[in-house]
């Protein structure tokens, strides 16, 4: 027997320059009305990270929220890669090697999420009492990682650590993944630059996340990166589903 599915989402945002940095070179879209959410990092150490990162979140907030999961995706990624070339010749005109973000949305429809994204930002999935990570590291350090030559332990604190290998204006060929997953009543979803990642752990983050309370938990997870050192820029989206039908089926009725 199937049964039919009706999502209703809650999402908060965080975004913080951090204790270190003096410019704040992240962006975030939190839209739940039109199921969609990114998170983008601007590529430290290069010319004006905050124009590239506000450019990918411009660019994706205009996605249409008119067609099905697949159209929503395909007109994503269409919009980064201009955004792509638009870096691009930003950086040729300023005279700069590269100006570049990286990016990771999530787009929801009906009773599905799908997702995309070039370098280091992550979707995490907190499902029945489990975290787990949706997106793979584009990054020197992930390579090493697969390859086995690298322990996840060791790469916490690799020289390499920030070096990512994909990046929306970093080359003249974008290169972005892509994948979904259909959703479950109680899904919690995280979005999150490396500002977060790098200084809390996935099991405080699974702790976090349990209750399911999007705006507590995007504060205390900024609150324990910070505590941390604030080593870099922070920004963080926190997207609950409730499957709304579900939840009417679980009620008891004591006259049936």
């Amino acid at each position: 027997m199937t049964f039919p599915t009706e999502f209703r989402w809650t999402s908060a945002a965080r975004s913080d320059v951090g204790c270190v940095r003096l410019v704040n070179e992240d962006a975030v879209l939190n839209s739940p009305e039109r199921g969609l959410w990114a998170v983008a990092d601007g590529m430290g150490g290069h010319a004006v990270g905050d124009l590239a990162s506000e450019m990918v979140i411009q660019s994706l907030s205009t996605v249409s929220r008119s067609d099905g999961l697949a159209g929503v995706i395909a007109e994503a990624r269409e919009r980064l890669l201009h955004v792509n070339d638009e870096l691009r010749a930003e950086a040729s005109r300023r005279q700069v090697s590269r100006i570049g973000s990286t990016v990771v949305l999530l787009a929801a429809r009906d009773g599905a999420c799908a997702y995309l994204w070039a370098g280091d930002s992550r979707i995490y999935l907190f499902r029945n009492g489990r975290l787990a990570q949706l997106t793979r590291d584009h990054s020197h350090v992930e390579e090493l990682k697969a390859r086995g030559q690298l322990t996840a332990e060791e790469a916490l604190h690799h020289p390499a650590q920030h070096l990512i290998t994909r990046a929306v204006g970093a080359l003249d060929t974008l290169d972005l993944d892509e994948s979904s997953v259909a959703l479950a009543d109680g899904d919690t979803f995280l979005l999150c630059s490396d500002g977060l990642s790098n200084e809390v752990s996935e099991a405080e983050i699974a702790s976090e996340l349990a209750p399911g309370n999007c705006e507590i938990a995007a504060q205390r997870l900024l609150e324990i990166a910070l505590e941390r050192g604030g080593r870099d820029n922070i920004s963080i989206v926190v997207a609950h589903a409730e499957d709304v039908l579900a939840s009417d089926r679980t009620q008891v009725n004591p006259t049936i």
